[in-house]
This record gives C-alpha cells, structure tokens and sequence, in this order.
C-alpha cells in the first residue's frame, strides 16, 4: 500500500526480514548488507511502521506516516529507532532470541470528514483503518492492528485522544481525522541467539 499498489507477499516478507537484520547488525554492531534489486517497488517512497515485541510485550514501535524515504530506507531507519523508542528501555541482546518484528507498509492517510466525536466513531471500520488525530501542533496515531487490543470505535477513540494529550471527553474544533490502511509482515521468533 504505497500509494499506488500492493506489495507483493514475497515483498513484503524481505521487508519484515530486513527489519530483523537491522535490529540484528545493530545489536552486534555489524554492517547492514542487504542488496535490494533494482527496479524492485521496495526502491519506491513509502511510509512504514516498524513494532519489536517480545512475549507479547511492545519493545518498542516507530514510524512514519507519509512517504519520505525509499521503503527499504525507512525500514531499516525506523527498525533501529524502534529499538530505541523513548517510551521504553532499549532493545538488547537478551531480548532478540524472543523478539517478533512486524512491519506495517501504510497507505496515503485520507481525510475524514467528522464534525463530532460520534461522527468519526460511526465512520471507522473496526480492524481496517488506522487513525491520525492532529491538532494544535499536536498529533498521535493508532495502526490497525491496534484494533485487536481495542475493538469497540469509542474507547479506541479515547485511548487515542490520550495517547495524543487530549482529555478523553475533548473534541477540539480544530481536530483533524485522517485513515489509512496498512499491509502487515511478521518476521517471528525464535531466533537463535547472539553469542559474543
């Protein structure tokens, strides 16, 4: 979902193991040396998402949400930030022979035309759409998959309004809604571990 097409599953499955071999260099400190086939979609801008967790846990999540990069770029910048998200403590060694690597290739956010925070929970297609909420300098996001942790359209709202800063009652006038859809690939444990 790149704007213009699909990936292809076995596209999207060199992405996820990309993800995997970024976090892998980075932890042993060794050089990234994966080749991408010229005239390869991967080579096409494109926003991603990169989510490590281990049991289940978030080890971290970050992305972007508008093309900038060439998508293999992106991923491999967003999996090595990922292992840094602020929100929690770095991703080490003792944490890769359990950790899974997801990849969410996103599709260009459109906007919602809502008025009311009814409005947008009646437009929300549970499991499918992504959310941007942007406001005041302000903005916070919820992928798809976060749909499985909060399936019902308002409490996803509110925790998303929370995430964002706003207080879970708040509709700002100025608020802006936007969806998207994403492409998932895992990459999963076990892995074998990393040895000195």
């Amino acid at each position: 979902m790149t704007g213009t097409a699909a990936l292809s599953l076995a596209d999207g499955r060199f992405l996820a193991r990309l993800a995997a071999d970024a976090v892998h260099a980075r932890l042993t400190g060794t050089r990234l040396t994966t080749a991408i086939p010229p005239g390869s979609p991967l080579h096409d801008d494109g926003a991603t998402f990169v989510t490590l967790e281990r049991a289940g846990a978030l080890r971290g999540c970050v992305g972007t949400l508008e093309p900038r990069r060439p998508l293999h770029r992106d991923v491999v910048r967003n999996a090595w930030e990922a292992m840094r998200d602020p929100r929690l403590p770095p991703v080490t060694i003792d944490d890769w022979p359990a950790l899974d690597v997801k990849v969410s290739v996103l599709s260009v956010p459109q906007p919602l035309a809502a008025t009311t925070r009814a409005e947008l929970a009646a437009a929300l297609r549970p499991g499918v759409d992504g959310l941007i909420l942007r406001c005041d300098g302000r903005r916070a996001t919820f992928l798809p998959a976060v749909w499985a942790k909060i399936p019902d359209p308002d409490l996803f709202l509110a925790a998303l309004l929370r995430k964002g800063g706003w207080a879970t009652g708040e509709w700002p006038a100025s608020l802006e809604a936007l969806r998207y859809g994403s492409q998932e690939y895992r990459d999963p444990s076990p892995r074998d571990p990393i040895t000195a």
